[in-house]
């Protein structure tokens, strides 16, 4: 384990925190976000729990690997499917921040990987 894999590991968990806990609060603006790409309201949870689910993947992947990578590669998948939702709905103003994600989970993994 280097200190890059703790930095990207623990940044990208902080991320998944954050955007699960927006999803949970079902402020307004957040629900008419996602309802804009086709995730109705009542999925927001869901979608909270997948993320907290990662954060705790990852956290806990510091100290074994093969769960780290595990949850970085559902991440990965999480965010690519979210890119392809956004430019379904041809929501292209706001694709940038599931793009940033993305590129912070690939990173995060190819990371992992490469220190396993």
């Amino acid at each position: 384990m280097n200190i890059a894999s703790i930095v990207l590991t623990s940044l990208l968990a902080a991320v998944l925190i954050i955007s699960a806990a927006l999803k949970l609060s079902h402020r307004p603006e957040v629900v008419a976000q996602y309802e804009r790409v086709g995730v109705p309201k009542e999925k927001l949870d869901y979608l909270a729990a997948i993320l907290l689910a990662g954060a705790a993947g990852l956290i806990a992947g510091l100290f074994w690997s093969p769960l780290g990578i595990a949850a970085a590669v559902g991440v990965v998948i999480y965010f690519a499917l979210a890119i392809v939702a956004h430019m379904h709905a041809r929501d292209i103003a706001h694709v940038a921040v599931p793009v940033v994600v993305e590129l912070l989970a690939v990173a995060t993994l190819a990371v992992q990987l490469a220190s396993a």
